[in-house]
């Protein structure tokens, strides 16, 4: 079978459908990604096949401004439509849509022209509509209790996509939708996390596969340059906060932290070209790398909370320092913290504090290194597989 997977967003997204794409292609199937053009040298190097869709999202972490209303809506039209245009032209010959992250907005409607099976992938738990979990921020926090909360995410799901979603959908002849969110995400959504560091805590209208986390097997060398300095003593502090903008001076009093206590450090320069304010010997710098090569070799890792750090973090077994900023790095915040794996560190605390107690937490982090699911994108394939009647079943039903 020749599988669709579709996905906008940073690497966090990117990587889980990489896996996926891999997993299926071992397993004697083929896959297509869509996904910015920003990975389509990864995809080279994995020899998946790629169709890139809309702008580079990599200038995004550079501030350029606010954009008003009218240059919002116009950013909202354009990637409903660049995604319609790249998803529908990559389907010919596809037997099933997979959509991940809430950004996918066409690959349902895809799916529905092609009448193939769909499966929408979260990952993060906090991203599906529960009475447990409050809702990601996007813009103005909202306000209330938890239900209030998901029916401001509603609303706010209908008044930026309904209107241009429903145009596209009308040009192939689809019905429109009334409700965005669950037309997406359908009444069986699927969880890409890992059930220990994130679990699912359920939901009444929801009937969610949780997976375990899709995770490249990523057997890529370390630069020399890197292996050498790790090699040239005691384990360092790893410092990156990938795809997102990095709070350079709270990146740069945790350097300071490290050094205290006596850690080199490893900058991660991520898209936002992160950078020590020296030249120090103690201090070295690199761009694109593997994590599972490099999270086992270091003595803590201070990032984002991004889904796919937190988890390449926790399967190493490494304590953790989470400076979260938006989306789902306050929940994985929360759960290194709950797990006892680490800390969470907001822009006013003491980043030694914090430091410190991370490196407490060796022991406990690779206790549940051990218990990290590492079959996650092997399990999704099996299923997406073995079960077309289940899928097709779930994709017929209304939004």
């Amino acid at each position: 079978m020749r599988v669709l997977l579709s996905t906008i967003g940073s690497r966090g997204e990117a990587q889980p459908m990489f896996a996926l794409a891999v997993r299926l292609r071992a397993l004697g199937h083929a896959a297509v990604l869509c996904a910015p053009p920003d990975f389509a040298g990864r995809a080279r190097e994995l020899g998946v096949e790629y169709v890139p869709v809309g702008p580079e999202v990599r200038g995004t972490v550079k501030p350029n401004g606010v954009p008003t209303p009218e240059q919002r809506q116009r950013m909202v039209e354009d990637t409903v439509a660049a995604q319609f245009a790249a998803v529908g032209a990559a389907s010919a010959g596809c037997g099933a849509v997979v959509g991940g992250g809430g950004l996918a907005i066409a690959a349902r409607s895809i799916a529905e022209s092609l009448a193939v099976p769909y499966v929408y992938a979260a990952f993060a738990p906090m991203t599906l509509p529960s009475p447990r979990l409050a809702p990601p921020v996007f813009g103005t926090a909202p306000t209330g209790d938890i239900a209030a909360r998901w029916k401001q995410d509603r609303q706010l799901w209908n008044g930026v996509w309904r209107a241009p979603l429903n145009a596209a959908r009308a040009r192939l002849g689809l019905p429109e939708v009334e409700d965005v969110r669950a037309h997406l995400f359908t009444e069986r959504p699927w969880l890409a996390a890992d059930p220990l560091l994130a679990p699912w805590p359920g939901a009444p209208d929801l009937d969610v596969v949780q997976t375990g986390a899709w995770m490249l097997d990523d057997t890529r060398p370390l630069d020399p340059a890197l292996a050498d300095f790790l090699e040239a003593g005691d384990p360092p502090v790893y410092l990156g906060f990938g795809s997102v903008r990095a709070p350079e001076e709270v990146a740069h009093r945790m350097i300071e932290a490290a050094r205290t206590l006596g850690r080199r450090v490893v900058v991660g320069r991520g898209w936002a070209d992160l950078r020590p304010r020296d030249d120090g010997p103690d201090c070295h710098t690199v761009g694109e790398v593997a994590h599972q090569a490099l999270f086992p070799r270091v003595a803590a890792v201070v990032h984002h909370g991004g889904a796919g750090t937190t988890h390449a973090a926790a399967r190493a077994g490494v304590p953790q320092v989470v400076v979260p900023q938006m989306f789902d790095q306050f929940y994985y915040a929360g759960r290194v913290a709950e797990l006892g794996i680490g800390t969470a560190l907001t822009a006013t605390d003491d980043p030694y504090a914090a430091l410190e107690g991370a490196l407490d937490a060796v022991t406990t982090a690779r206790t549940v290194g051990e218990q990290i699911v590492r079959d996650g994108a092997a399990v999704a394939a099996d299923r997406l597989l073995s079960s077309p009647d289940e899928l097709w079943a779930v994709s017929r039903k209304s939004s």
